[in-house]
């Protein structure tokens, strides 16, 4: 069982659509929780600071695939950047 099916669950085939892509993945949690551990090469960007991020988010001309500690959070920060015209999935919880 690979990283991101440990991590992610049924979403796996998305994800791995998004990873051939090169997808950013961009946490969402508090910098604390981040610190406490996180997915190599992730991005912290916590959630209330997504939207004043968007065009940083944009620059970067990937998808995104967002994650946090349960799933709650990142399918919120998913559903801002779609709303933004983002190609972005939530990946979920990670712990």
């Amino acid at each position: 069982m690979g990283l991101f099916s440990l991590l992610f669950g049924n979403k796996n085939e998305e994800i791995k659509m998004f990873q051939k892509e090169g997808a950013i993945i961009i946490d969402v949690r508090t910098p604390g929780e981040y610190n406490q551990g996180a997915i190599k090469g992730s991005v912290n960007m916590p959630l209330q600071n997504i939207k004043s991020k968007i065009k940083n988010i944009q620059d970067f001309k990937k998808p995104i695939i967002t994650c946090c500690a349960s799933g709650m959070r990142s399918a919120n920060a998913a559903s801002i950047l779609k709303a933004h015209g983002i190609e972005a999935i939530n990946g979920g919880g990670w712990m």
